[in-house]
């Protein structure tokens, strides 16, 4: 895979070497003494009640210490009064899912708890589930009253028009590093290690559990390899662990193996969209109409804004939108990279795709012509919004002049060549946040805040904000992050922790620095913080400084935008799709750093391929059970699978979301990949794929 190195790349990332050594320990490998270790029993039914649980043969197994459910587990304070989630472990006999925690067996090594799990015998009272969200469209209920601007359904009367569905499948997180947890108590208090995109709120949902105050409860989450939107709650794995390392009184590891990633962890909701689009015969658009319908499980709601961006990426007068849930016998759908927009989006740019074509108008010149200057939705004006620039520079890059407005228009040794785009938008976000600065007379600068490391490198971020008030080298600053013992920051998820987290590190250096100058008397730029310290006979100096959002008086509205171009080939014969290239124009603010921004963007647009070509979440509604759940059968992108992606930042400071003038780009980098694709292989092979992901059986 080939990347276009930047003019300005940045500073790399300060725990690479770590992460490639192994030096940095992840949560499935810390080790105490006296540790043991939890295999898991899942369900193998959808629904219905465990009314018996044979485990002596378990029990007598070698090196066996515990086997907990329902019937022997302790009390869970957090379960008292009716406010135990259902679903949680050893709650009850109730089952809501195939591939629900139900028994954990505990052995003094991994291999002896995984045999000895395999000889729990369960006898279950099986009753009719519902796991197709096919089959239960019309079961759905309505979330809110939707969208309305102007006149509902004003596509109808438009001169030119389209009607669509579109579908997409389950899409399952697949995290490289499986989830883990180590639990030690001492007495009522615990200590627990982790991969928690939340570090503060897993903090506080503990203490919940256990009735237990804040300072009983230590979380630690230093590294994360992916979780994606994953690694936010305490699910119910965690919580089995947990009750099980107190009931036995030793620390306990428990790993979830791949195939409990796809039951255990959440997942992207399938969806069903229909689009009603109409525009004037010179491509004015007049009205849309977007309704989607998603799943949740029976006994937890999950939504998501699948229809929100369709409410102000383009200026159209008339919009209206709907949203339904239909709950099914499933473990609980969660936030997946771009959760919403990722599948709103699909729907949405494919069909502005549709409509141009029948308009016979090219793809961009289309969307130029519909360009929203503000948000008409909230009826507010962008922070910034440089996303022509994102077309004009994108398309030029890419050559989009070369495009053949008529389908397999170009052909390459055997190979049909198209041309596809889409435009995504992704909210950028802010939340509160605290950090504290202290710089010693070792010419060390430390910075310590409670967020964590899910990849996109965040201690690397911070490192680079820091350098960039206090003026020292960047191998003087050590970033210290992932306890609920350090100042509180902001969840790792919406694409808000630079913005968020790097902001009270933004704060708490420029307050540091105020500081030293005025102990110096000065306001030199660059003054001699240790020699400052020195004179002052001071060991240190710190600030700790939360950082809050102003919110600017609800006067803007903020959101980083991009256009993806992808070229595609499709072999005439078989249908073989191959990416040829991609071009991914990004309007994300000031790049703070730009070698660790392109990966975040590169990232995204590896994961929008997997969804637009393979990824496919599959599961036997006979059984309500996954038939591929590894990574053998569930198929991702991988390097044979991914060409040179350009990517192109606009870099310009947005003067809102926060001091340094950057924009949340984590997330965005996916929104729109799909259609980009889907839009690529109808004008290489005039074939609309309207349900993904787009295999060669549905093209030829």
């Amino acid at each position: 895979m080939k990347e276009v190195a930047s003019n300005q790349e940045g500073i790399k990332r300060v725990d690479g070497h770590l992460k490639v050594t192994g030096a940095i320990r992840y949560s499935a490998e810390y080790h105490f003494s006296g540790l043991v270790y939890g295999a898991l029993v899942s369900s193998t039914i959808a629904k219905g009640t465990m009314t018996a649980i044979d485990s002596k043969a378990a029990e007598r197994a070698p090196g066996v210490l515990a086997v907990i459910s329902h019937i022997n587990a302790p009390e869970v304070p957090g379960y008292k009064d009716g406010k135990g989630q259902p679903g949680s472990p050893f709650l009850n006999n109730q089952i809501l899912y195939n591939g629900q925690p139900v028994v954990l067996v505990i052995a003094n090594t991994l291999e002896r708890a995984k045999y000895a799990a395999s000889l729990i015998k369960i006898t279950y009272k099986e009753e009719p589930h519902q796991t197709n969200l096919d089959n239960n469209l019309q079961n759905a209920v309505k979330m809110g009253e939707g969208y309305l601007r102007g006149e509902a359904d004003a596509y109808q009367s438009a001169p030119v028009k389209i009607e669509v569905e579109y579908r997409t499948p389950i899409h399952v997180h697949n995290a490289m590093e499986p989830f883990a947890v180590t639990s030690v108590w001492d007495g009522d208090k615990v200590t627990v290690y982790t991969k928690s995109q939340y570090i503060k709120g897993m903090q506080q949902d503990i203490m919940r559990l256990f009735n237990l105050p804040e300072q009983n409860v230590q979380v630690y989450s230093k590294v994360i390899g992916g979780a994606f939107g994953s690694g936010s709650p305490l699910w119910p794995y965690a919580k089995a662990a947990l009750i099980g390392a107190k009931m036995i009184g030793k620390p306990l590891k428990v790993v979830i193996d791949r195939e409990q990633m796809f039951t255990m962890v959440g997942y992207r909701s399938p969806a069903v969209q229909k689009i009603g689009m109409g525009a004037s015969a010179d491509g004015k658009l007049i009205g849309i109409t977007h309704d989607a319908t998603g799943e949740t499980a029976t006994y937890q709601r999950f939504t998501e804004g699948i229809t929100d961006t369709t409410c102000f990426l383009y200026d159209c007068p008339n919009i209206n939108t709907g949203y339904k849930l239909a709950k099914l016998d499933l473990s609980v759908p969660t936030y997946t990279r771009g959760p919403g927009e990722t599948t709103g989006v699909y729907a949405l740019e494919s069909a502005m795709d549709e409509l141009a074509h029948a308009l016979h108008m090219d793809p961009l010149a289309f969307r130029l012509k519909n360009y929203a200057e503000t948000n008409l939705q909230q009826n507010l004006p962008y922070s910034s919004k440089y996303l022509r620039e994102c077309y004009e520079q994108g398309a030029a890059q890419f050559g989009w002049d070369k495009r053949k407005p008529e389908p397999r228009s170009i052909e390459k040794d055997g190979w049909l060549v198209g041309y596809g785009l889409s435009t995504g938008a992704y909210w950028a976000g802010r939340a509160p946040s605290t950090a504290k600065a202290k710089l010693s007379t070792d010419g060390t600068l430390l910075i310590q805040t409670a967020t964590s490391d899910m990849g996109p490198g965040t201690a690397t971020m911070m490192t680079k904000i820091a350098s960039e008030i206090i003026n020292i080298p960047v191998e003087n600053i050590r970033v210290e992050l992932g306890s609920s013992a350090l100042p509180h920051a902001a969840g790792e998820y919406g694409s808000m922790t630079t913005s968020s987290v790097g902001s009270s590190v933004y704060d708490a250096c420029t307050e540091l620095k105020t500081k030293f100058n005025q102990l110096a008397g000065s306001n030199a730029d660059n003054p001699d913080y240790v020699k400052i310290l020195q004179d002052h006979k001071l060991p240190y100096l710190e600030i700790t400084k939360q950082s809050n959002p102003d919110g600017h008086g609800g006067k803007y509205s903020s959101y980083a935008f991009n256009v993806n171009f992808v070229e595609v080939h499709v072999h005439q014969a078989t249908g073989m799709i191959k990416i040829a290239r991609v071009v991914a124009a990004v309007d994300g603010g000031k790049i703070l750093n730009p070698i660790t921004a392109r990966s975040q963007i590169i990232g995204g647009v590896v994961w929008g391929i997997g969804m637009a070509l393979m990824e496919e979440g599959v599961i036997d509604h006979r059984y309500g059970r996954y038939v591929n759940s590894s990574l053998g059968d569930y198929h991702i992108a991988t390097n044979a699978d991914v060409p040179q992606i350009e990517v192109i930042f606009i870099d310009k400071k947005d003067p809102v979301t926060n001091p340094m003038g950057s924009k949340g780009i984590g997330e965005v980098g996916i929104v729109g990949v799909a259609a980009a694709v889907a839009n690529a292989v109808f004008n290489a092979t005039g074939v609309r794929v309207r349900d993904l992901p787009i295999t060669p059986d549905k093209l030829i």
